[in-house]
């Protein structure tokens, strides 16, 4: 069965982004850069939701940047109710449907592998399904508490994370990788893990 990655870079206090901020703070070096290159999830489909869709193919249609042009090679999920098909961005299809329904038919499937983009929402709901696999976090040395914007755990359940994997990047960004399992209460309580 594939695997199901949620992928989030994040400020140390949680937020996906920052008013005024540039894109990855900033702070995004060379090593990061080509390891985001190389990874090896490229052949993964992408997850993502309306808002996500609309502010990442209209930074596709504007930029030269590799990966953009990457990531309109990659087959591309949107979940929405709002949006009309079909979808401008190449390799793009959309569903209007019940999303963890379909993740989870996806995963039934013979993709080599899912993972989502952004889409604070969607993600919240695939871990609360528990059918996220991997959980991984790329953590900017800032602390955004006066301008962050979308706090990236706000709305999750508690979940237990097993560590599989860890990177420093530019000797300043820290990736975080782990194997999540929803609690139904905290470790030790009359609540064991789902």
């Amino acid at each position: 069965m594939p695997e199901l990655l949620v992928d989030f870079i994040t400020s140390l206090d949680g937020y996906a982004a920052a008013e005024g901020w540039p894109g990855y703070w900033g702070l995004e070096g060379p090593e990061y850069l080509a390891w985001l290159e190389q990874s090896p999830e490229r052949d993964y489909t992408v997850l993502m939701g309306a808002t996500t869709y609309r502010l990442m193919a209209g930074f596709a249609a504007t930029s030269d940047d590799d990966s953009f042009a990457q990531l309109a090679e990659m087959s591309k999920v949107v979940f929405s109710s709002t949006l009309e098909g079909p979808l401008d961005w190449a390799n793009t299809r959309l569903v209007g449907g019940d999303a963890v329904e379909a993740v989870r038919e996806l995963k039934s499937g013979g993709s080599p592998g899912l993972r989502t983009l952004g889409s604070l929402t969607l993600c919240r709901s695939l871990l609360g399904a528990g059918l996220v696999d991997r959980f991984r976090v790329v953590v900017f040395p800032v602390i955004t508490g006066s301008t962050g914007r979308e706090r990236i755990y706000d709305g999750l359940p508690d979940v237990g994370l097993e560590m599989v994997a860890s990177r420093t990047f530019d000797g300043r960004l820290q990736l975080l990788e782990y194997v999540p399992t929803v609690l139904t209460g905290p470790p030790g309580s009359d609540h064991p893990a789902t």
